[in-house]
């Protein structure tokens, strides 16, 4: 099923995308389901919407939907850094790191699909990072790296969008630059895993302005879905609706600023098994 938040004709919600249409979960699972974070909250609510959706005609067009992030009010977002064994190199470190690099995010640094990224008036180094983030449907404290992957609903993509100069604001603080408002995306829905194999390399690329940027897969990645969520989970309860974006590849491009990000630019991320994530730069007055 590929899940999605969204709005339509006026009103908030959450629905199945099926085809070019949308099956409305939220009128067909009220009162029960308010939003899709509920869904993954409750046992039998990624079964219940499955049911709701199968054989039946959407109820609108996507046309008509302006894209949410697909879970709209997670309780954390943690990002992983340096996580492709390209990107280690590129900065200059041959050595495997023992553990993962992690960070937050709070929900409004990131759009939906087809909606604008804002470049800060603050700075110009606006960059991008094609990623896949795993939506947790399982809570768990100290979950073995066997047991991991039955721990995730599913997957979406992100544009972990970052400003760059904002980074070393302070000596060990990249906080200020992974946050500012609208500045990365994620979507546009997620793929529940019943539909797609995590445990097979899933290919990542990133174009701007139609030019390939980004391409790779994740045989690359440092430490693998599993490993991840066993680490993140031995110092904190992961909880159903968080969700962890594992890391970004190599640009094609090299040197500072290259690919620095400018209002009209567009940004498409994919994975087959998983769709396109597209975003237009627009400048932040």
């Amino acid at each position: 099923m590929k899940l999605a938040s969204y709005r339509v004709r006026g009103r908030e919600s959450f629905g199945g995308v099926v085809g070019d249409g949308v099956v409305d979960l939220k009128l067909r699972l009220a009162p029960r389901y308010d939003s899709a974070i509920e869904l993954l909250r409750t046992d039998g609510g990624l079964d219940a919407a499955r049911a709701a959706v199968r054989g039946v005609r959407p109820d609108f067009p996507v046309s008509e939907i302006e894209w949410l992030p697909p879970i709209l009010a997670p309780e954390k977002i943690l990002c992983v850094g340096i996580n492709y064994a390209n990107r280690n190199a590129e900065f200059g470190d041959a050595e495997t790191p023992a553990y993962p690099s992690l960070f937050f995010r709070v929900p409004g640094s990131l759009v939906g699909h087809r909606q604008p990224i804002m470049r800060p008036c603050e700075s110009e180094q606006l960059d991008y990072e094609a990623e896949i983030a795993l939506v947790i449907g399982r809570a768990g404290r100290r979950i073995a790296p066997a047991d991991a992957l039955g721990h995730v609903a599913g997957v979406t993509l992100c544009n972990e969008g970052t400003v760059r100069d904002w980074l070393r604001h302070g000596k060990f603080n990249v906080t200020p630059g992974k946050n500012f408002d609208a500045s990365g995306s994620m979507g546009p829905w997620i793929v529940t895993t019943d539909e797609i194999d995590l445990a097979q390399p899933l290919h990542l690329t990133a174009k701007v302005n139609g030019e390939l940027t980004q391409d790779d897969t994740t045989l690359s990645m440092i430490k693998s879905f599993a490993e991840l969520i066993a680490y993140a989970s031995s110092f904190m309860t992961l909880k159903a609706g968080d969700i962890v974006v594992t890391g970004t590849p190599v640009k094609l491009k090299h040197g500072e600023g290259a690919l620095w990000l400018k209002p009209g630019d567009t940004i498409e991320i994919e994975v087959p098994e998983i769709g396109v994530l597209h975003n237009t730069v627009v400048a932040n007055s």
